[in-house]
């Protein structure tokens, strides 16, 4: 068994200079990550919305959508691990730049598509770019917050993935409108509108964030000295660095179960996330901005609940009831919302916005459990190889729906398929995590 060492208490000592600090450092760090991250989900679903654009103009079908839409995660899942050991080397500030501007540049290159084969290069290239973004920004969070408030960060955090959805959706819809100006299409001006703000924000990147507590010249010396004192002093709680290699995180036996959990969790997130679209759709004849309003509903809905949830998990220390209770909400909502499609449009909607909340309420809990595990190098590797696990779910969940549409005609058993994913990666999550110090603070190490 790994040796690993136990999650912090919940909470941490409120007033003076924790307090102050603490607020500090989330209004410096956490605007700026959100919007990256937002930049970042829109960038790789609004191809949800080019979707149809795609079909009739250059006759790319289910099938091959799905494939595109899922070979981003080929590319991403290839380079996460080199990725995160670059971040390592570098340095989170530099890397995440790095990723930002090339993601930029391929997620505005999409608006270049001329069929298939093209589709499929940029999506993965797309994903190559963007490999390594996630994890080295929850890596990053390890260096400046306590662990007794991660949890509720990586929320603030997630809430990026519903909010670019609500915000996408009508956005992407709108951007529609403007086919045929300047002689592009309306998926094309999607694209491109999308894609460039990442290249701004990247550059931005170099000049906000600071690197680590003991550089930040915006705090106050006093407030710099006790924030570099209590991350220091977790470091040294999870082992040194010296004792912690790369490679150690990359052999952690935990880290790969988690990997593996997290595959489940990512499948029922973008199966549902580059499919909505396409299933709204379905429950009526919609112009481009009407199909952006209602597909915003389920995200809108999700984003309190995401915010709540965190919260009480961090309060609570249950991260592995939390997210297992999410996923199975989640589930739920797929399901009902897959069979009540051909009854009523409103009660479809519902149960795909009770989907949406469970999901991304999952994330945030789920996530904390294996950044628990190390500190320093061995936690980029570990980070970096959950990620990569969890993410050939991107690839399998949106290829497996579209290859099931195809089949049958029907949106029902793609959706039981992804509530399937999801209830199984609920259980096994509990059964494994809640009797571990990482996923239950109460628990006690064997």
């Amino acid at each position: 068994m790994d040796r690993t060492s136990s999650a912090a208490k919940p909470g941490i000592a409120r007033g003076g200079i924790a307090e102050t600090t603490l607020r500090r450092v989330r209004w410096r760090i956490l605007p700026l990550i959100v919007v990256l991250y937002l930049v970042a989900y829109l960038d790789r679903n609004n191809v949800g919305f080019a979707k149809a654009g795609l079909a009739h103009d250059l006759g790319i079908q289910d099938a091959a959508y799905g494939l595109g839409a899922g070979i981003f995660f080929i590319g991403y899942v290839l380079l996460e691990i080199p990725s995160n050991a670059a971040m390592y080397r570098f340095g989170a500030r530099r890397w995440i730049s790095r990723i930002l501007v090339s993601w930029g540049v391929l997620a505005t290159a999409m608006a270049l598509v001329s069929g298939e084969t093209s589709f499929l290069v940029l999506r993965f290239l797309l994903g190559a770019a963007e490999a390594g973004f996630f994890p080295a920004v929850v890596f990053y969070f390890t260096l400046w917050f306590p662990a007794a408030q991660r949890v509720a960060v990586l929320g603030i955090f997630v809430l990026a993935q519903p909010v670019a959805n609500a915000v996408g959706a009508p956005l992407s819809g709108a951007i529609l409108d403007l086919d045929g100006h300047w002689g592009l299409h309306g998926w094309q001006w999607v694209f491109v509108v999308e894609g460039l703000p990442a290249i701004v924000l990247g550059v931005l990147t170099l000049f906000w964030l600071t690197d680590r507590p003991e550089d930040a010249a915006w705090l106050s010396e006093q407030q710099r000295a006790w924030l570099t004192q209590m991350m220091n002093a977790e470091l040294a709680a999870n082992a040194s660095p010296a004792r912690r290699p790369f490679l150690a995180g990359l052999k952690s036996r935990r880290a790969w179960v988690y990997g593996v959990l997290n595959f489940g969790m990512v499948c029922g997130i973008y199966g549902l996330g580059l499919w909505l679209p396409t299933i709204v759709k379905s429950l009526g004849h919609f112009g481009n901005s009407a199909l952006g309003w209602l597909v915003m509903v389920p995200y809108a809905a999700a984003v309190p609940c995401v915010y709540w949830w965190s919260r009480r998990a961090d309060r609570t220390g249950r991260r592995a009831l939390h997210a297992s209770v999410s996923m199975v909400v989640a589930a739920v909502g797929l399901v009902a919302a897959g069979y009540l499609l051909p009854v009523s449009a409103t009660l479809a909607l519902i149960f795909l916005s009770m989907a949406a909340i469970g999901i991304f309420s999952a994330i945030a809990p789920f996530l904390s459990i294996p950044a628990a595990l190390f500190s320093g190098a061995a936690a980029a590797a570990s980070l970096g190889l959950v990620n990569s696990l969890g993410n050939i779910g991107g690839f399998v969940a949106p290829y497996a729906v579209g290859l099931i549409k195809s089949a049958t005609g029907s949106d029902r058993l793609g959706l039981t398929f992804l509530a399937a994913c999801l209830i199984v990666t609920a259980a096994a999550t509990y059964r494994y995590a809640n009797r571990r110090p990482e996923g239950n603070t109460a628990a006690r190490a064997s």
